[in-house]
């Protein structure tokens, strides 16, 4: 009896494990395998469809995951984040098309030169898979029912770069923008200072500088914007944890409209 009641909480700790697990690949499973193809390049991703109902129009989620999860097999840009939009309770209270597109090998989703660990500059042209993801988002507009006053994007580390960099070439076509953990080029605030934007950090990242974003922040104000700005203390670089896991940031951002 003893190891019996020895074995109760080990026994509950597995059951509850079970459950995240079983949860987890049941988030992943609603995401549907998609590749887009254009010259020849390749780009994997995957897509949540909030409800079969033709009546309506959804706002559309962009999500770029981080260096690590970057290849081909068009699975691991689930890990992290994405997953928290296709909870039974955020379908229910914010249905949304998303989608989840992943990186080459050794390819990234901006494309800036960097002068040192903060400071950065926008080159003229985007990175191929910018180029290719904002071509997708335009041909996913005419296919399905997205409303285009309510283009969302968000990411996180390689991501939370490729969101400023997205949002500051293409700054008419985002309602809303949240980079975690990224940086941007300053020099481009003025630009998109009309884009409603919530910039999140750990105040303790050793791999990307918080003065990224803090950068980023200061020079939006001083153009006029009013970003909003998350930093965790006593937190590293898995900031997005956090930040993906915050309701009031989930309601502010589908309360966002062009």
């Amino acid at each position: 009896m003893k190891l019996l009641k020895s074995n109760v909480p080990v026994l509950l700790l597995m059951l509850f494990c079970c459950a995240s697990v079983n949860k987890t690949d049941a988030q992943a499973s609603v995401f549907s395998y998609q590749k887009y193809i254009e010259k020849g390049d390749t780009l994997n991703y995957r897509e949540l469809f909030p409800d079969f109902d033709t009546l309506r129009k959804y706002p559309l989620v962009i999500f770029l995951h981080g260096s690590g999860e970057r290849g081909n097999d068009n699975e691991a840009q689930l890990k992290w984040g994405v997953k928290n939009f296709a909870t039974d309770e955020m379908m229910k209270l914010h249905p949304a098309i998303v989608i989840a597109p992943q990186c080459p090998e050794k390819k990234a989703w901006a494309n800036f030169s960097r002068t040192n660990s903060t400071e950065m500059s926008l080159l003229p042209t985007p990175s191929r898979q910018m180029e290719m993801l904002i071509t997708l988002v335009h041909k996913l507009i005419e296919k399905l029912p997205i409303d285009t006053n309510r283009i969302y994007i968000t990411g996180l580390s390689m991501g939370g770069f490729g969101t400023f960099d997205a949002i500051a070439r293409y700054p008419n076509l985002f309602a809303a923008a949240v980079p975690v953990c990224g940086g941007g080029d300053v020099s481009k605030a003025a630009s998109i200072a009309h884009i409603p934007i919530w910039i999140f950090h750990g105040a303790e990242d050793a791999a990307v500088n918080p003065l990224l974003s803090i950068n980023m922040m200061n020079a939006l104000t001083k153009a006029g914007a009013h970003p909003g700005f998350t930093m965790y203390p006593e937190t590293g670089h898995f900031s997005w944890i956090a930040a993906y896991s915050d309701p009031m940031m989930m309601e502010w951002l589908f309360r966002q409209h062009k």
